[in-house]
């Protein structure tokens, strides 16, 4: 039998898209299969590069080249997403400074100020949106940590602006993409030094697993991240990590259908006598919208609205909606709904705002149920319509 023959090898220039569905496959060689196999091994014979499962699984590594291909980097997968987080923080110096968005995720800032009370860290929280608040923060920093697209208020963050300034003055720059995917955005090529993505979300996209990635610029720091992971045994499911792949190939998809969805939604949203307000990028009068033109290669599939009836009517919708479900995630081929209350930092918005993940389903079924559990609402006495202009 002839030995196999390799296969003509990846064009780096390919879209996004069809990155997402060919990269991760293997050495591509003719015997090989064509999907990355599912390798539930605890550990590996030999004193190779592998030897223990906590350091390595070709099935991780699957899905990292993937991801790593998509983002322009060197990818390591973890657990979850604040498990990423998290060995991206431990893998910090002693005293390190970090500069953090108010709008970053509440547990990222959880984590960095039990840092910081614990004398490991020293943490200064500024307004991501505002140039004002955070350049002058980042001489002296060792890192300044930011989301691409805030969750739930949906503001996008100027990060080539912070990326340039940052390497002026010596500080890294970590960046969660997990809302814009890198369907939409590519974090590192604005000059960022590292992504973070919950893979539980767009990636994984059928709400059945939990998983982390981070991507880094250099394979140094990547090396670093994988230590961390291995030290702290914060390593995924070999499981996980192959529906994550599975899920990786549709990414495109999903996240074109959910954002074309997303905009017909805020536009009605924004017409509706029971709505207040409503934040989706892809809105013109958004105070985002420049930004995310600039940036964004998609206005992404989440928006967030505030119920002109406070905190009792939005619970109120929550409650009436039949085929959206209320469930506090995002990023999977169904439409979630979610209860936020009053968001933090933006003082707009009151304790009625409700996150929507917009899914695959059609979008005039979603708006007939929106609309009816609105005018439920508002028919309960639960909702005060705004007045016209």
């Amino acid at each position: 039998m002839p030995p196999p023959r390799r296969a003509a090898s990846l064009d780096l220039g390919l879209d996004r898209s069809t990155l997402a569905v060919v990269a991760g496959r293997g050495n591509r060689l003719t015997a090989d299969p064509l999907n990355a196999p599912l390798v539930p091994a605890s550990a590996f014979r030999g004193a190779g590069e592998r030897s223990y499962a906590r350091d390595g699984n070709p099935t991780w590594e699957a899905f990292e080249e993937a991801i790593g291909a998509l983002e322009g980097g060197t990818a390591v997968a973890f657990a979850t997403g604040m498990a990423a987080a998290a060995g991206v923080i431990e893998a910090l110096p002693p005293t390190a400074r970090v500069v953090v968005a108010r709008s970053a995720y509440v547990e990222v800032r959880r984590l960095l100020a039990e840092r910081e009370a614990a004398g490991r860290l020293r943490v200064t929280e500024v307004d991501a949106t505002d140039g004002d608040s955070i350049l002058p923060a980042l001489p002296g920093a060792d890192v300044a940590w930011l989301d691409s697209i805030s969750n739930p208020a949906l503001d996008v963050a100027e990060v080539d602006t912070v990326a340039r300034a940052a390497r002026q003055a010596g500080c890294a720059v970590v960046v969660d993409s997990t809302l814009a995917t890198p369907v939409n955005q590519r974090p590192l090529e604005l000059g960022a030094d590292l992504v973070i993505h919950s893979a539980t979300k767009y990636i994984g996209g059928h709400s059945d697993l939990l998983l982390g990635v981070a991507v880094a610029a250099d394979p140094a720091r990547a090396s670093r991240l994988r230590d961390a992971r291995t030290t702290l045994g914060a390593v995924p499911g070999t499981l996980e990590t192959w529906l994550g792949l599975r899920g990786l190939r549709t990414l495109a998809l999903r996240v074109e259908r959910g954002a074309a969805s997303a905009g017909i939604l805020a536009r009605r949203l924004a017409e509706h006598p029971a709505v207040a307000l409503v934040r989706y990028p892809g809105l013109a009068t958004d105070r985002s919208h420049p930004v995310a033109r600039r940036l964004l290669d998609g206005f992404g599939a989440m928006l967030s609205f505030e119920v002109a009836g406070g905190g009792e009517a939005a619970g109120a919708v929550c409650e009436a909606v039949a085929l959206i479900s209320h469930a506090s995630s995002f990023g999977g081929v169904e439409t979630l709904i979610e209860h936020h209350g009053r968001w933090h930092p933006s003082s707009e918005a009151g304790d009625g705002l409700l996150r929507l993940s917009v899914g695959c389903e059609h979008p005039d079924d979603l708006w007939r149920d929106l609309d009816r559990a609105l005018c439920a609402a508002y028919q309960a006495g639960r909702s005060t319509p705004r007045t016209a202009a």
